[in-house]
């Protein structure tokens, strides 16, 4: 059975949105997915497609995102992985030594829809700080190597660039989803 992560954008954080755990995988479950775990507090899903019909990532996104809409009473949007991606991602980071090193400042931006690779380029170009930036597997992976908090390159700059709205995930998490999903995967 395939195995996917979803990520939310933009919950947890904040006044702003919040979904609970319980709602996340209350969701999946209602939508058919199996398997639903859920990893720290910030929107990150994973899950089997169970009896759901699901194909794609894209479909397990919009099947929470649905199902969520109808418990919240409110859009959240949530963009999906599959385990491949996942390794595709991991295996094509360009920043080893930052993902050993320092990977609470190494980031993957995930976009909703395809990356702007010349947008991209302005951006890079144009940033005010010592961030790296570079494109792969279709995500756009930074390094913020004077930390998050202190960088110019906020998350609407980045999107603007992107070409599209993206949802962030620090290396450590993308870890955790990865072994979770290959968990999943080999049950």
């Amino acid at each position: 059975m395939a195995s996917f992560a979803v990520l939310l954008r933009a919950v947890n954080i904040g006044p702003g949105l919040r979904v609970s755990s319980a709602d996340l995988r209350g969701a999946a479950e209602d939508a058919g997915l199996a398997d639903a775990r859920t990893l720290l507090n910030s929107g990150n899903l994973v899950v089997t497609t169970g009896t759901s019909g699901a194909g794609s990532a894209a479909d397990v996104a919009r099947l929470v995102e649905d199902r969520l809409a109808e418990r919240l009473g409110q859009d959240v949007s949530a963009v999906g992985l599959s385990a491949e991606q996942l390794e595709d991602i991991a295996s094509a980071n360009p920043f080893p030594a930052a993902a050993r090193d320092d990977p609470s400042h190494l980031q993957v931006h995930v976009p909703f829809g395809d990356l702007d690779e010349a947008g991209i380029a302005k951006l890079d170009l144009a940033s005010p700080g010592r961030e790296m930036l570079a494109t792969a597997a279709g995500v756009l992976y930074v390094h913020y190597v004077d930390g998050i908090g202190r960088s110019k390159l906020t998350p609407k700059i980045v999107d603007r660039a992107v070409g599209a709205p993206t949802t962030a995930r620090n290396w450590n998490t993308i870890t955790k989803l990865r072994a979770a999903c290959a968990g999943l995967a080999s049950r």
